[in-house]
């Protein structure tokens, strides 16, 4: 059974990251992160397992734009053109903490937690995520409503749940 964004509230972290877990045992793969505004959530959800070496080495926070181009290969143009929040960007940190780390699959996370830092354009709440590899990725934002601590804890979730979902359509392709 597939899990999809609609049901994400049905699962704790640490059930999610058991599940991706398994998903990246049958699949034969390895994972990492590319993360800003969750600051290294997802890589803590997913070593807080017992055995996650397995599957899992690498993670990055990159919190400035700095870091984003250093660290991961993000172009000056693409944060120029379409800013740090947003689907062009973390595709490009997708691809590049693929590239770094050789895994087999990435998510990459950038957004607006709040309080302050919105726009008219991009609201506190707006969060960026991409998930892919080296050739490929797909991305997609979100408006996640809540506190700073709710739209973080909820963009782990659906970062999660990103990866177990494509990780399991390799397994058992629908």
């Amino acid at each position: 059974m597939a899990v999809t964004l609609t049901t994400w509230q049905a699962y704790s972290l640490e059930a999610l990251a058991e599940r991706l877990g398994r998903a990246c045992l049958a699949a034969n793969a390895s994972v990492t992160v590319a993360e800003s505004c969750t600051g290294g959530g997802v890589a803590s959800a997913i070593t807080d397992i017992a055995g996650s070496s397995a599957y899992f080495e690498t993670g990055y926070v990159t919190y400035a734009n700095g870091a984003k181009q250093r660290l991961l290969g993000v172009r000056d143009a693409t944060l120029a053109e379409h800013g740090a929040v947003s689907a062009e960007t973390v595709g490009e940190m997708v691809a590049g903490a693929c590239r770094d780390s050789g895994a087999t699959l990435g998510v990459a996370i950038s957004g607006v937690a709040g309080p302050g830092g919105g726009s008219a354009a991009k609201p506190v709440g707006t969060v960026c995520f991409a998930w892919g590899d080296v050739r490929a990725q797909e991305s997609e934002c979100h408006h996640l409503p809540g506190t700073r601590d709710v739209v973080r804890g909820q963009a782990v979730r659906v970062a999660l749940i990103g990866l177990i979902d494509r990780l399991e359509k390799r397994v058992s392709p629908a």
